[in-house]
């Protein structure tokens, strides 16, 4: 037992510092296109932090993308989501960590008080776990609390990888090109009810599906 987890810990210590090292490297050779950059300058322009939103098969080069602008991230309190808290740590971000149970809570608060000292916050829509591209109300709550918009977000590539997974989590090959897209930010009302998360939850997702399918039409596909 000892020695698995002293191989646990070494994994966790290298592994990240390893995938961070290599998106940077890969990434790199990637020429990106940003579209509805607008978007994102219409809440610098009145002050505002943002909460980023995207789908959770975007997230790896959403992280790399966003590598230079300070968030705080919410990921999964799973052993799987150390290893994403990690690497995400290593490009520059801050986590809070949660889930479904009452640890997701605890992720929102400390997501609620980084929103309110005016740092930018991030929640993969979808969750850890799925189902893929069906929201989730994390977002919407936070931004109902905070009266920080949420900004949808997308990308397609011309070549990629898509891992066998729940997501199908998607990684653009060396050198293709990657179309980044923002949507149009979405302004939630405060002290929202039940009825009013389900109505902005479903106006989340269908936002960010109708990015998703205006991103990877750029390629003449409907979806990776």
């Amino acid at each position: 037992m000892k020695e698995g987890g002293s191989l646990h810990r070494l994994s966790l210590l290298l592994v990240p510092k390893l995938i961070a090292w290599l998106i940077r490297v890969w990434f790199a050779t990637c020429r990106v296109r940003v579209h509805g950059a607008e978007h994102r300058q219409t809440t610098l322009d009145v002050g505002k932090a943002i909460v980023a939103s995207f789908w959770h098969y975007t997230m790896l080069f959403v992280f790399y993308q966003l590598r230079r602008e300070s968030a705080v991230i919410m990921v999964s309190a799973s052993r799987d989501g150390e290893y994403i808290a990690r690497l995400a740590q290593e490009l520059g971000f801050s986590t809070a960590r949660g889930s479904r149970n009452n640890k997701g809570m605890q992720a929102l608060k400390d997501l609620l008080k980084a929103a309110g000292t005016g740092e930018n916050t991030a929640i993969v829509a979808d969750g850890s776990q799925g189902p893929p591209r069906v929201a989730q109300p994390g977002a919407i709550l936070l931004a109902s609390r905070t009266g920080v918009p949420i900004l949808p977000m997308s990308w397609s590539a011309s070549s990629y990888i898509a891992i066998r997974s729940w997501d199908r989590t998607a990684i653009p090959k060396p050198f293709s090109r990657v179309d980044y897209l923002y949507g149009e930010s979405l302004f939630v009302p405060p002290g929202l009810k039940a009825e009013g998360i389900e109505e902005y939850r479903l106006e989340l997702e269908k936002r960010l599906n109708e990015l998703y399918l205006r991103a990877w039409r750029i390629y003449g596909r409907e979806g990776h």
